[in-house]
């Protein structure tokens, strides 16, 4: 375990060599109020870590919003579509492909750049904030009605297996679920699982962050652990008290 300021220029010099990394750092939650330090983490210190490593193997995680809103039923954002960012969190994140891209057209850096969209756990993810509310006889806002979602394991396996694709120029990989998951529906279905009658409210945007991952399907084939079967697990994980 080797503990690091990745801010510091002189400390991430000092850190081991490595042939393959995950590059997972970053800042999003909080991004409100303290947009520099959100630039800092997504964008300065990814420039930092490029260079230090321009030898590696990186897997880059990045961001599927960074394609912005597109129309429910046109498949998702493919990694050909153009990127339309909206806010400091997103934009930054195209800043830290940006930088990663930068040290690969350079320096030759052999990167994947892994656009995720949205993992899933027991304790956190967007399943589990409806399944929360459903539990709680809270209302469940359906404005925002559609998104993908992915196991987390599912994610991790993916990560490690990408970086036998990392290239130079960068190889783009959009990761997620195979379904356009409706909020509603899940709502429906925490509710049967849960014994709990759904209170929904508002009507669906025609328009959500949605991606296409026909791609990486094709590398690695399609994820493991169903949709309904994260819902089931996450259900079972509430009624037993487990931890957020």
């Amino acid at each position: 375990l080797h503990e690091c300021n990745l801010l510091d220029r002189q400390a991430v010099a000092k850190l081991p060599a490595a042939q393959n990394i995950v590059f997972m750092a970053g800042k999003k939650f909080g991004s409100t109020g303290a947009e520099c330090d959100t630039w800092a983490m997504n964008v300065y210190m990814p420039g930092i870590v490029a260079e230090r490593f321009r030898e590696a193997a990186i897997s880059v995680f990045s961001s599927g919003n960074i394609y912005g809103l597109v129309p429910v039923g046109s498949g998702g954002s493919t990694e050909e579509w153009p990127l339309n960012p909206i806010g400091d969190y997103a934009q930054s994140v195209v800043g830290r492909e940006r930088m990663f891209e930068y040290a690969s057209r350079h320096y030759g850096t052999k990167i994947v750049q892994f656009r995720l969209c949205y993992a899933i756990d027991l304790r956190y993810g967007v399943l589990r904030d409806v399944a929360e509310k459903v539990y709680a006889g809270q209302p469940v806002d359906v404005c925002m009605g559609h998104y993908n979602c992915i196991w987390q394991g599912d994610v991790n396996a993916v990560a490690l297996r990408s970086l036998r694709l990392a290239a130079s120029p960068p190889r783009i990989l959009n990761i997620t679920g195979p379904e356009t998951v409706a909020v509603r529906y899940v709502a429906q279905r925490f509710g049967q699982l849960l014994g709990k009658k759904p209170i929904i409210v508002g009507e669906e945007a025609p328009t959500a962050i949605l991606n296409n991952c026909a791609a990486a399907f094709a590398s690695f084939g399609y994820p493991r652990v169903s949709l309904d079967l994260m819902m089931q697990w996450i259900a079972h994980w509430l009624e037993i008290g487990g931890a957020s």
